[in-house]
């Protein structure tokens, strides 16, 4: 799946990296622990996160997040539904997960 499809199918906003929308992913985790994500997700993966707490902008300003998107060619979007949602909807559009080891 296209991560132009990804944005459309979840009414998301672009941060970073709105010319590099035409890249595949194979498939997707969604975790909110970081240790899931290193152990699990694979190169070409969509991850998934809920965490929206101001310790995570705070991080995030801190490691200025978008520069470092830009610098490794990251795609980084927002959108407005909860992560259980979002999951449903990439699932039920076919982007299957590899947190379970599927690909």
């Amino acid at each position: 799946m296209r991560l132009s499809d990804i944005k459309t199918i979840l009414h998301a906003e672009v941060l970073w990296g709105e010319e590099h929308l035409d890249r595949e992913v194979f498939s997707a985790c969604g975790s909110d622990f970081m240790s899931d994500v290193l152990a699990f997700v694979k190169n070409q993966a969509l991850l998934l996160t809920g965490l929206v707490n101001p310790q995570v902008v705070r991080t995030a300003d801190m490691v200025d997040i978008l520069s470092l998107a830009e610098e490794r060619d990251i795609v980084v979007m927002t959108c407005p539904k909860r992560m259980y949602e979002a999951c449903g909807l990439l699932y039920s559009n076919g982007l299957r997960g590899n947190c379970d080891g599927d690909n």
